[in-house]
């Protein structure tokens, strides 16, 4: 397996020779706040996604995890802060950014009675590939995904799994630099999990992809990943795996989360 080399690469996504990432991030979140009427959803909410890495944005249902991604994709629009993608402001630069980027969102969006190449076909022409390469590109990810065998097969008639390999191969079409999973394994069982995670990390190793893969499960994620921990709308602990569970004094993870979550909830320390 060849490993991705960020020294020697181009950007991909632009075809331009020479150092990739001159900025260093593949996604750059800078104080982003976001509220829905008083309620704040957001708080300040910092951290980077460098290129060919997994970081794991972890946190329980309602920590704001899907408001970010909305943010990010400007579903929503940006309240304050500041949101790069690859030196590319979404705010200034949307196209620029945006293009470097795709996404996989918790609830399926799949056309169930297209058959799996006219769901790539039909979201490759929204994003301007011409048809010939749009073919070509389908051809490529379904094998990445390991559904080639499925090309023709009704979108219906697919496992959990498949259709969630699926979207993941929709969201390469366009060949982005960034991607972005919020909650991809949901609902899957143990064995589609495991396939799923498989081929995203093999994308961060062989392409120098930058993962954000938001998630509450524990076992998706390992001691070299980068993490995010966000709890009610603050970034609780930021770095590596390993790193956070040790200066949080824990045995592993799980004990570590549950200590800054407790400590962050508790009576006197509220979100304003």
């Amino acid at each position: 397996m060849m490993k991705y080399d960020a020294s020697t690469a181009g950007d991909q996504a632009t075809g331009l020779p020479g150092p990739p990432y001159p900025d260093g991030a593949a996604l750059a979140i800078e104080g982003v706040s976001h509220s829905y009427g008083s309620r704040k959803a957001l708080d300040n909410v910092r951290f980077t996604v460098a290129p060919g890495s997994f970081t794991a944005l972890l946190g329980l249902n309602g920590a704001g995890k899907s408001t970010l991604f909305s943010i990010i994709t400007r579903l929503f629009g940006l309240q304050a802060g500041r949101i790069r993608i690859f030196s590319h402001d979404i705010g200034r630069e949307p196209g620029e950014a945006l293009r470097r980027m795709g996404v996989v969102f918790q609830p399926r969006t799949l056309d169930l009675d297209l058959s799996v190449t006219q769901n790539l076909l039909y979201h490759a022409a929204l994003q301007g590939i011409d048809r010939r390469e749009a073919r070509l590109r389908s051809g490529e990810v379904l094998s990445r995904l390991g559904l080639a065998d499925r090309a023709g097969s009704k979108v219906r008639d697919l496992s959990g799994g498949q259709m969630r390999r699926l979207e993941i191969a929709r969201a390469l079409l366009h060949r982005p630099r960034l991607l972005l999973l919020d909650e991809p394994t949901v609902g899957l069982d143990v064995k589609a999990r495991a396939e799923i995670l498989g081929h995203v990390r093999g994308l961060v190793i062989e392409q120098g992809i930058g993962v954000l893969w938001a998630t509450h499960l524990f076992d998706e994620i390992v001691p070299d990943d980068d993490l995010v921990i966000l709890h009610e709308g603050r970034i609780l602990a930021e770095g590596k795996v390993a790193r956070v569970v040790a200066e949080a004094h824990a045995r592993d993870l799980h004990s570590a989360f549950v200590q800054l979550t407790e400590t962050a909830s508790a009576p006197g320390d509220t979100m304003p």
